[in-house]
Formats: structure tokens, sequence, C-alpha cells
């Protein structure tokens, strides 16, 4: 059985860690490298650091304050935020990234996906997708959940996995730091659309909203949150014994 990965979120906006409810209303958490220090000492399988405002002010990524967090965890580092071109992967992969995460970038040109996965390899190129329902469809947001790209989500993610990503992430903006639960429609539509592993994003409040992820949908391959980790709320160690406890296989 494939082993279920939790991953821990940093959304970095100015430097430092914050977060926000339904991709609104921001609060500061945390410094970005001692969060990431503290979850790769805490057992996380992998990490994600989103500069979060980086496409919606059009600029570059901070590549200075990822190098720090690149510098002082040992599991793998996914990240994005203003991924555009080929260039900005090799830029973010040079400070010590292992995976790349583009959203926006690959709405505006789809064929970075493809340039990335033939230059990089697949397992390199993660799709992340924004997805909120208009009139009872799931419908993917560009720039950070602010624009809404009138392109209907299920379609987006059968064509980013058949031009090159090697995995995807949904983040459900319905749910979004909610803490009512992932999105389990959302989720079951696309793991059934794709054979990419898929990494649910958005709602979780609890332990027990991971156990019920993995247990509904088998073929989510890993959970995704900020805040319950952030904010002391879920611990890792004990969301995986408890993860165990009920037969689901991770790495403990």
């Amino acid at each position: 059985m494939i082993t279920k990965r939790i991953i821990p979120c940093l959304d970095v906006r100015d430097g430092r860690v914050v977060k926000g409810v339904n991709f609104l209303g921001v609060s500061d958490v945390s410094s970005p490298v001692e969060l990431g220090k503290f979850y790769s000492d805490s057992g996380a399988d992998e990490l994600v650091f989103y500069d979060i405002t980086a496409s919606y002010e059009e600029r570059r990524l901070f590549t200075d304050i990822l190098k720090e967090v690149a510098s002082c965890i040992f599991i793998p580092l996914t990240v994005g935020g203003g991924i555009n071109t080929v260039d900005d992967f090799d830029r973010v992969l040079k400070c010590g990234a292992d995976k790349v995460s583009v959203n926006s970038g690959a709405i505006k040109n789809p064929g970075l996906i493809y340039e990335a996965a033939k230059k990089y390899g697949d397992q390199c190129v993660v799709l992340s997708v924004d997805v909120k329902r208009v009139n009872g469809q799931f419908r993917v947001f560009a720039k950070g959940g602010r624009e809404d790209t009138g392109m209907d989500a299920i379609d987006w993610v059968k064509r980013g996995e058949s031009l090159g990503a090697g995995e995807l992430v949904v983040n459900s903006i319905d749910t979004d730091g909610v803490k009512k639960g992932f999105d389990l429609q959302l989720l079951d539509a696309v793991c059934n659309a794709v054979g990419i592993p898929v990494i649910a994003s958005g709602g979780a409040g609890n332990t027990g909203d991971f156990v019920t992820l993995f247990k509904a949908l088998p073929k989510v391959d890993a959970g995704l949150a900020a805040s319950i980790f952030h904010f002391g709320e879920v611990n890792i160690p004990d969301l995986k014994k408890a993860l165990k406890d009920e037969g689901i296989t991770v790495r403990l």
C-alpha cells in the first residue's frame, strides 16, 4: 500500500508565514525558516512554500528566504508563486527546491508545463489548482484565488496531466481555512479524472478530517494543511499515530 504523506504548507508574504480564510483576511503567523525547521524535525513528509502574492503583484518569487528554508530542512521541498517561465524553475531549483509548483503561470501559458517536464522531468512539475464552485461548476481561479478564469477545473487537471505534470495540488477555495473538512466531492472528481498523485488542500480542522480523507478517497496521496499545524491544533507525530491506528499507511 502506498504511504500517505502529510504536508505542511507555508504561505509566505513579505518574508513571513501568513494564513487566511477562503484566501482572504490574512494574518501573520511566524518565520518560514523557524517553521520549516520545526516541521522537518517533527516528521512532516514534505514541505510546501508558496510566495502567495508573487503572481498577483507580478514579481519574481523571494529567493533569499527560500534559500534559508531549504538549507535547514531535510525533507522534499515544493516551491511556488510567480513561476512563469522555465528560467523561474531553474532559479528556485538552484535555491534548493526539489519540485516546482505552477498555477497562474501555467494558466497563462500551458506550454510551460510541457517545457518544464521535458527539461527537468515530470516528477519536478507540480500543477497547483485553486478551485471554487460557480453555478454548480468546479471553476479554476488564478492569481491567488482572485480571478475567475472561466475554465472547468476537471478539464484543466486532465490537460495538465497530458502536458506532463507529475503531481497535482487541489486547493478548494470553498473549504480553505474553514476547518470543516476537506472538499471530498471535488477531490473525488479530480481523482477519477487523472492518474497522477493528488494532494488534497483546504479544509483540515482536526485529525479526524485526515482519517476521513484517506478512508473515503484512497486514491488521494497526501493531505496538505497550514493553520492547524501552525497554531499547534494538530501535531504531526500524533496525527500520524492516529492514521496508523486507523490502518492508514504512513511513514513514522
